[in-house]
């Protein structure tokens, strides 16, 4: 049986029960702030998911497809120029661990101008953008969307430094408020009739909120920047900009292919479908954007403490995320018209195919992250590189086939981008593919055998029978059979996590209560 002292070392094996491990203070220390961080931001994430959720719902039912459609042709441009606004210095500062005072005020100075300057290229592009998508209504909304990259650029720096410090349970606390700020605006507007810009302003009062927060609890002066002091940074910062570009334009591409060739209204039933898909990992994303690199770049320099992290966290994402986002799939053609309604049907099909997809994305995020902590941004901007030639050409040939069609090209495609991108991780830390299967042992086989077990309760059920009922019962069958697979065949290694997160909260008290040297 796993024992708690197993917790960030994945499953035992005879030569490690068998071998007396007295761990090092420094180690468990930040194996339990790991963990504390962890549990702050799953806690915060998804105590407020069913609040948002159900805001979320009532919005849709206010709003029509096309206002999300106008939203999100909008929303297309907006991560490509959020990334350029920070020139990658919110992840430059967590990776790089001597930066100076100086220059991260050189940095702020930086990320500021280059906000300002993306804010003015978006006023110059809005109406030749809303005209290319033959939607006047989208240039005012790109054009709010874009002041907002100054809001944001305010507080890169500063809200980096924080990660960086690891104050978790600020930041935590600081989302979960802003989080419901954002859900009650938009909610509130949409009923007073303000149509698609009840979702724009919604996020714009968050976002205000967010960085005056941070800018009173962790001010960052300016100062002009210097090119001897900043080429490091620049360098870095440059790399991870690139990268996260094109990540974000073969993540949007899809959008705009939805939109481009089967309008508006397609782009609404798609473009939801895609925020449903990834409703169960979008915490999870975050999590690895905001809590993971601080503790990777902490070990960054320790092969087999960045194995431990990858293992435990790959287990722990996949035992969250593959039951969410498989059992979403298996339930959308019931989930859909009971909670959203009969005008939103022609969102199953691709909500069908984008969850099976989302489950794999969900462990495929934790890879990059290891690379940039070592210093492999280079490979890292490459591989995404190569992913924004590899996507859209699949994106388009599946438009041929409608949003259903769209969808299946992530699943034919992507694997080709995470391939090459495992291998490479594999080989800078030292990690077998045995070593990396044996940690998704447990969500595999409680997930496929979860699969027809809902299969089996969808055909019994007659087709006669309330789809609320239908959908309930096919949900409590899932949980069911997923929960009991793990008691069945995964008791030790489940009772085994637990106890680890039990003892390290002992660890905790036993350290602090110990004199320093």
């Amino acid at each position: 049986m796993d024992t708690g002292q197993d917790i960030l070392n994945g499953p035992a094996t005879e030569a490690v029960k068998a071998r007396a491990t007295v761990e090092s203070p420094a180690r468990e220390k930040l194996d339990y702030s790991l963990v504390r961080s962890v549990a702050w931001n799953a806690a915060g994430d998804w105590g407020t998911q069913l609040f948002t959720w159900a805001m979320f719902l009532v919005v849709m039912r206010l709003l029509t497809p096309r206002d999300f459609g106008i939203v999100a042709v909008a929303g297309i441009l907006m991560p490509y120029l959020s990334q350029l606004t920070g020139l990658g210095f919110a992840r430059t500062v967590v990776a790089l661990r001597d930066l100076t005072d100086d220059q991260l005020t050189q940095m702020n100075t930086l990320s500021v101008l280059s906000a300002m300057t993306l804010f003015l290229l978006g006023l110059a592009i809005a109406k030749p953008f809303a005209a290319f998508f033959k939607i006047p209504a989208v240039a005012p909304v790109f054009i709010v969307c874009c002041s907002g990259l100054i809001v944001g650029a305010l507080a890169g720096v500063p809200g980096a430094v924080l990660a960086k410090e690891m104050r978790f349970r600020f930041l935590t606390l600081l989302g979960v408020t802003c989080t419901m700020i954002a859900a009650i605006a938009t909610l509130m507007f949409a009923w007073l009739g303000f149509g698609y810009w009840a979702l724009l302003i919604g996020s714009m009062i968050s976002a205000i909120t967010r960085t005056a927060t941070i800018l009173f609890v962790r001010p960052c002066r300016l100062a002009w920047p210097r090119l001897s002091s900043m080429r490091k940074p620049l360098r870095f910062g440059w790399r991870i900009s690139v990268a996260l570009v094109a990540m974000n334009s073969y993540q949007r591409l899809d959008n705009l292919v939805a939109g481009r060739m089967l309008g508006a209204t397609a782009l609404g039933f798609y473009g939801n479908a895609w925020e449903l898909a990834n409703v169960p990992i979008e915490k999870v994303a975050s999590l690895v954007t905001t809590v993971i690199p601080s503790y990777l770049s902490a070990v960054q320099d320790q092969p087999a403490a960045l194995r431990r992290y990858l293992r435990v966290l790959t287990e722990m994402i996949a035992l969250a995320t593959f039951p969410a986002t498989v059992g979403l799939s298996l339930v959308a053609a019931e989930f859909v018209p009971v909670v959203l309604g009969h005008k939103w049907d022609g969102m199953v099909g691709p909500l069908q195919v984008l969850s099976f997809y989302t489950a794999f994305r969900s462990i495929v995020a934790l890879l990059p992250k290891v690379l940039t902590a070592v210093g492999k941004v280079h490979y890292v901007m490459w591989n995404e590189l190569a992913a924004l030639v590899i996507l859209p050409i699949a994106f388009y040939i599946g438009s041929y086939r409608g949003t259903t069609g769209i969808a299946w090209a992530w699943v034919a495609a992507y694997p080709l981008v995470v391939v090459p991108l495992y291998r490479k991780t594999f080989q800078t830390i030292g990690m077998s593919i045995g070593e990396y299967l044996r940690a998704l042992r447990p969500s595999l086989t409680g997930t496929i055998a979860m699969i027809p077990a809902v299969e089996w309760v969808k055909y019994s059920l007659a087709p006669t029978r309330p789809m609320l009922l239908r959908l309930i019962v096919e949900v409590a069958a899932g949980v069911l059979v997923y929960l009991g697979t793990l008691w069945l065949l995964h008791r030790e290694r489940v009772i085994g996590l637990i106890r680890g997160l039990m003892n390290l909260r002992l660890q905790k008290t036993q350290l602090a209560s110990e004199p320093t040297a």
